[in-house]
C-alpha cells in the first residue's frame, strides 16, 4: 500500500511540475507573443494586399474611361475639322488619316481578343531551346507622306 501512495504521489508530483514549469517558463510566453505577433502582421498584410488590389482596380477603370474619353476627344476634333474645313486636302488635315486608324484600335481594344503580338503555344524562352513557335509577323504600318 505504501508503494501504491508513492507511486501516485510521484505521478501527481510529475505533473504539477510539468504545469509549473509550462506557466513559469519565459519561453512559453514570448513564443505565444511571438505567435500573435505573427498574426497581427499577416493580417495586415492581407488588408494591405486588398487595399493594393482595389487601388489598381479603380486605376485600370480610371485608365479604360481616360482613354475613351481621348478616343471621343480626338474622333470630335476630327469630325469638327472636316466639317469646319471641308475644302481642306487630306495631307494637310492632321486628323483625316488618323481617325480611322484610331477608330480601329478602339474596337480591337474593345474586343476581348489576343494581342497579335503574343506568340502561339511554348516559346522555350525560358529553357533556353529554340522556339516551337513561329514568329509572328510584323504588320506594315503606313507612314503619313512628309508634304
Amino acid at each position: 500500500m505504501a508503494w501504491t501512495y508513492s507511486l501516485v504521489f510521484l505521478v501527481v508530483g510529475i505533473g504539477v511540475g510539468i504545469l509549473i514549469s509550462r506557466l513559469m517558463n519565459p519561453q512559453v510566453k514570448q513564443q505565444k507573443n511571438l505567435q500573435q505577433e505573427l498574426d497581427k502582421s499577416k493580417y495586415e498584410l492581407e488588408q494591405y494586399r486588398q487595399e493594393l488590389v482595389d487601388h489598381f482596380a479603380s486605376s485600370a477603370s480610371l485608365l479604360d474611361s481616360l482613354a475613351k474619353d481621348y478616343s471621343k476627344l480626338y474622333q470630335h476634333m476630327a469630325k469638327t475639322s472636316s466639317e469646319l474645313m471641308p475644302n481642306l486636302p487630306e495631307q494637310d488635315n492632321p486628323f483625316a488619316g488618323r481617325i480611322t486608324n484610331l477608330t480601329e484600335v478602339t474596337k480591337s481594344t474593345d474586343d476581348n481578343t489576343q494581342p497579335k503580338d503574343y506568340a502561339n503555344g511554348a516559346t522555350g524562352l525560358l529553357k533556353d531551346e529554340p522556339s516551337a513557335a513561329p514568329e509572328p509577323e510584323e504588320e506594315k504600318v503606313a507612314e503619313p507622306k512628309a508634304s
